[in-house]
């Protein structure tokens, strides 16, 4: 008899499926309700999704996708060491029975933890196909896309997917923000802004959609709607379980910055931004671009710099993700710390056995990248503007979004005013006015340019 019920449990357990209806390998209704709930907290930036996926875990250990889920999570986190814990997660994930769906997870996440980014994006492509609702695999494959900064994919991996997935299946509305998203990094505004305020109808609480919405207004030049969008929503998308707050902080600042409010930019960045002193890359990354971009203005920011260089040391280590190292030298700039600059140049510079993409990355881009703001650091305009100049096109290779990477033409264009090159100044004001011709910055780029 006890023979029997151990085969009917086994039996209960095999039909299991995750909301949009995938079989999962090893789990009970306890621990899959745990895995839902940490599936959810990813969805939405909001929560302790590894909590979550230890509990579903704890509760089933044979149970493959909270593993799996944690190895994303980890592997996405671009920090040394969450890298060598997504190693581990992996490699016992793999002693466990698993679908094909779930292999096929694993299968690009070896590739992602090898430093072959466009590979597992590549992979988790191939994956969607076969599973289009796999919502785990396109999130992830949709962070792949931005971190490796293409844009088509941002938008096509998730178009690709839309017409499997209806208004009635769980997870519809976060689906609807990537687009929204893929669609902003496209060009395409009218339609992501629309989809964007879609998904947020659905789902007020999703970040990511309502971080789209705010890209939208930031590369149309919208400043006054970007600050009316954020205060809005406040209550939505700052709250102290919220991931993605900091960052969404640092898009109202960039908004208060472009209508020349210093006064609001520092006291965004000593209260939410900074105040809590956090050591999350993606929190760093943004402390970095704000200070830079507020001296690159000409504003003086004091100490500031000592503490987010300080917090860098943990994770720059010149290996991992060259676009980190680059906001790791804005700060070891900012703070005096040449030494931590050339330490992460010569790291590039050795790593010519290194046949990794992001190997490839630091040494064809991130290398120009950091000579080029240490360059401008030291009023060494002109070497400046020339490895800018280079390196600006970074685009579909590596670093985020087009409205982190503006840093390089924003650094570009007052190097070229301040190093005398005119003909370089006037044309980059001219190519960022088509773009944004409402922005105060950029109408002051070129006076500035035809007044020298």
């Amino acid at each position: 008899m006890s023979n029997e019920i151990q085969t009917l449990s086994t039996r209960r357990h095999a039909d299991l499926t995750d909301r949009q209806g995938h079989a999962v390998s090893g789990a009970t209704q306890e621990a899959l309700a745990f895995y839902e709930d940490a599936v959810t907290a990813f969805n939405l930036y909001r929560g302790d999704p590894i909590a979550l996926a230890d509990s579903a875990i704890e509760a089933a250990p044979e149970f493959a996708m909270p593993h799996i889920l944690k190895a994303h999570l980890f592997a996405l986190a671009t920090e040394p060491e969450a890298t060598a814990e997504a190693r581990s997660f992996i490699d016992h994930a793999k002693t466990l029975q698993m679908t094909d769906r779930e292999r096929s997870h694993l299968a690009a996440l070896d590739r992602l933890v090898d430093g072959n980014w466009t590979h597992a994006a590549l992979a988790l492509d191939t994956h969607s196909m076969h599973y289009p609702r796999d919502i785990v695999a396109l999130q992830s494959g949709h962070l792949m896309d931005f971190y490796r900064a293409n844009a088509r994919d941002l938008r096509d991996r998730v178009a690709r997917a839309l017409p499997s997935w209806s208004e009635d299946c769980p997870g519809y509305s976060v689906v609807l923000g990537m687009h929204a998203f893929g669609l902003e990094e496209c060009g395409d505004y009218a339609h992501a802004e629309e989809t964007g305020n879609r998904a947020i109808e659905r789902q007020p609480l999703d970040c990511w959609a309502h971080h789209a919405v705010a890209h939208v207004m930031e590369m149309q030049g919208r400043a006054e709607d970007g600050i009316d969008w954020m205060q809005a929503r406040e209550p939505y998308w700052s709250g102290d379980d919220n991931f993605f707050k900091v960052h969404n902080w640092w898009h109202k600042a960039l908004y208060h910055l472009d209508l020349g409010q210093i006064e609001e930019v520092l006291a965004l960045y000593d209260g939410p931004i900074r105040e809590e002193k956090s050591g999350v890359v993606l929190d760093l990354v943004d402390a970095s671009a704000l200070l830079w971009r507020l001296h690159v203005s000409g504003h003086d920011v004091g100490d500031r710099w000592a503490e987010v260089a300080a917090t860098w040391d943990q994770h720059a280590d010149g290996r991992l993700y060259p676009f980190n190292d680059w906001h790791a030298a804005m700060a070891y700039l900012g703070a005096g710390r040449m030494d931590q600059v050339d330490r992460l140049l010569n790291t590039y510079r050795a790593s010519l056995v290194d046949a990794s993409e992001t190997a490839r990355w630091a040494r064809e881009t991130g290398t120009d990248l950091i000579e080029g703001f240490a360059a401008f650091w030291k009023n060494d305009h002109e070497a400046a503007a020339a490895r800018l100049h280079r390196a600006r096109y970074i685009v579909n290779s590596f670093g985020g979004s087009h409205a982190q990477r503006d840093i390089i033409d924003w650094t570009l264009n007052e190097a070229a005013l301040r190093g005398g090159l005119t003909d370089l100044a006037q044309a980059l004001a001219n190519e960022r006015l088509a773009l944004k011709p409402h922005s105060p910055v950029n109408r002051s780029f070129l006076k500035r340019a035809k007044a020298a």
